[in-house]
């Protein structure tokens, strides 16, 4: 007698449970390891062991695996810090825990997640905020003298820090003490105040841009402002062209793809940040002030150059190979320098250690920086090398 489907001695293979959950990690390290638009269907099948046609069971397609893989990193930090009766401090071993544990696949929340829509986005912002806020709570009564406002801003360096152990495989003697020291360095160190427009004083209307007379430069002025707002793979040629007021066809007289014009961006981050450091290692009178002026070197960088400091950081997966290995040792010598100062600061630290805090310092600049929309008037600047100097300390 034929045994019946799916019984005893059946050699059909039974679809396991976790199968939607398996297939939702597999495109979350692929979008993490390659960048989202650089991912198919297929390639996230073959690494589960399943067929194309088989993902299509749980997932109407690849961008459903975007959203499921990014509302389980979420949904872990919220999990693991769900009790109300928690303290500060077990709720940063907590997230330390789930950042250390989903390091492969927890950048989706700062790079990939832009390619949600509006609406993925709002949800998105949602439970970060309240992420945030059962940290900033908790703060406020430690430290009432902060405001809201800045008890937030010190939440958010402290989620930056954690979420630093994505850029990175480096791994502490202890990975999830070490980001919970910075962590905590980071809640106790002065806060910058978010600049805001003063309601009795009207912005000033803001001047026409100046723009360069080299087509040249116009071109890879716009293609990064675009690239930064939308994302490499949503920009065309034809939208820079028109950005600068030059014909698509006249593009290419400059760059001969929009790939090479990405490149150029790199070699213009790469080439200032460069100078900018070895110019701040030359005038410092010891480690610590090299140290200081390195962090402050960086930081006016990051502030003076914000659509380039996000390209630089968040579109390596879409160079042209070749240059993505040349560029991508440019940036290890550029964290090892940061490395090699913390170390000759700190001399009692391994240099796992020192590496961990100079991606924790470098994370913060970015992600506090960009709360505060660059902003260089009001002392905002000065601030943000603080708290990345109080990461490096930690």
């Amino acid at each position: 007698m034929r045994p019946a489907a799916g019984g005893v001695g059946s050699t059909a293979t039974k679809r396991p449970k976790d199968r939607k959950d398996r297939i939702a990690l597999a495109g979350a390290e692929l979008f993490c390891e390659r960048g989202y638009h650089r991912v198919s269907v297929d390639e996230i099948a073959a690494v589960v062991g399943i067929s194309g046609p088989a993902v299509y069971r749980h997932f109407a397609n690849k961008y459903a695996i975007l959203v499921h893989a990014t509302r389980d990193v979420v949904g872990a930090l919220l999990a693991a810090t769900a009790d109300p009766q928690a303290t500060i401090d077990e709720q940063l071993h907590a997230i330390a825990t789930v950042a250390v544990a989903k390091r492969r696949v927890a950048g989706l929340y700062q790079w990939e997640g832009r390619y949600l829509t509006a609406e993925h986005r709002r949800e998105f912002r949602t439970s970060l905020a309240t992420l945030v806020g059962r940290i900033a709570g908790p703060l406020r009564a430690l430290r009432p003298e902060l405001t809201p406002e800045q008890c937030g801003l010190l939440a958010n360096a402290a989620l930056s820090a954690f979420g630093s152990v994505t850029t990175h495989r480096a791994a502490a003697t202890d990975t999830e003490g070490l980001l919970t020291r910075v962590a905590w360095a980071l809640l106790r160190a002065d806060p910058p105040d978010l600049p805001r427009p003063s309601p009795s004083e009207p912005a000033a209307p803001s001047a026409a841009p100046v723009r360069p007379a080299s087509r040249r430069e116009l071109l890879l002025i716009e293609a990064i402002r675009l690239f930064h707002r939308h994302g490499y793979h949503a920009v065309a040629v034809e939208d820079i062209g028109r950005a600068a007021g030059i014909q698509a066809s006249s593009v290419y007289r400059y760059f001969p793809s929009k790939a090479d014009l990405l490149a150029a961006a790199y070699y213009r981050a790469t080439d200032r940040l460069t100078g900018s450091t070895v110019a701040a290692i030359a005038e410092a009178t010891d480690p610590a002030d090299a140290q200081r002026r390195v962090v402050r070197a960086y930081v006016a960088f990051a502030f003076g150059q914000s659509d380039l400091v996000a390209v630089y950081l968040a579109e390596n997966n879409n160079l042209p190979d070749e240059d993505r290995h040349q560029l991508r040792g440019a940036q290890r010598l550029h964290v090892e320098e940061w490395v090699r100062l913390a170390g000759t600061v700190r001399p009692e630290l391994a240099a796992a250690d020192s590496r961990v805090l100079v991606h924790a310092a470098l994370n913060v600049v970015t992600d506090v920086g960009r709360l505060g929309r660059f902003d260089r008037t009001s002392g905002y600047e000065t601030q943000t090398a603080g708290l990345a100097l109080a990461a490096l300390s930690a």
